[in-house]
C-alpha cells in the first residue's frame, strides 16, 4: 500500500465526533484533493499538499509541548511534510513529532487523527492540508530542540490560548476530549 492509499483510507475513516466546525466538509476537501492529485502528499504539489502533525501532550502534568517555529515565529504543534520513507500518515506524524521534540518513546493517541486543519502557505504552493494527531509523552522525558525550532516549551493547558493561534487551541481541545 502506498502512502497515498493510506492517506485516502485514513481520511475516509475519519469521522469527527462533532461534525461542526467544518470537519466533515474539510475531510471531503482532503479526499477530493487526493483524488485529483496523485502527488498531493508531496511538497512539490503546487495545488497544496497533505501534511502530518502531532500535538505532544503530558496528560499527567496537564501540559503540552509547543515549538516556536523558526520560519513562522509562531508557537505550534510538531509537524511537517510527508517523506518518501513514511509508510503511513501516522508514521509521518510520529516521525515529525519525534524529530522536532527530541523525545523518543512518543505514542500516538489511539483512534486516528484528532482534527484536520487547512491553512494557506506562501507561494509557490497554495495550502497545507494538515492531518493532526496527538502524541503522548512518556513520564520524565526531556525535550531537545531541533534546527527547525527557535525554542521548545511546555505550557499548561490554560496558557495555550495566550500563546498559540486558534488552530492549536482547537487541536488541544479536541485532544483533551479524547483523553
Amino acid at each position: 500500500m502506498t502512502l497515498h492509499d493510506d492517506a485516502t483510507l485514513v481520511l475516509k475513516g475519519y469521522a469527527p465526533e462533532n461534525a461542526s466546525g467544518g470537519q466533515a466538509e474539510l475531510r471531503q476537501t482532503y479526499l477530493d484533493h487526493l483524488a485529483l492529485h496523485p502527488d498531493g502528499l508531496w511538497k512539490a504539489c503546487g495545488a497544496g499538499h497533505v501534511t502530518a502533525s502531532a500535538l505532544v501532550i503530558d496528560p499527567e502534568r496537564g501540559k503540552v509541548l509547543l515549538t516556536l517555529h523558526r520560519k513562522l515565529r509562531m508557537w505550534l504543534q510538531m509537524g511537517g511534510h510527508c517523506e518518501e520513507g513514511d509508510p503511513t500518515l501516522e508514521a509521518a506524524a510520529l516521525r515529525e513529532a519525534t524529530e522536532e521534540s527530541g523525545i523518543t518513546g512518543l505514542t500516538l493517541l489511539p483512534g486516528g487523527p484528532v482534527r484536520l486543519d487547512r491553512h494557506p502557505i506562501p507561494s509557490p504552493c497554495a495550502w497545507h492540508l494538515d492531518v493532526q494527531y496527538a502524541a503522548l509523552a512518556p513520564a520524565g522525558v526531556a525535550e531537545r530542540i531541533s534546527e527547525e525550532s527557535l525554542e521548545l516549551r511546555w505550557f499548561d493547558y490554560g496558557d495555550v490560548p495566550g500563546v498559540a493561534d486558534a488552530s492549536v487551541v482547537r487541536l488541544l481541545e479536541a485532544t483533551r476530549s479524547r483523553l
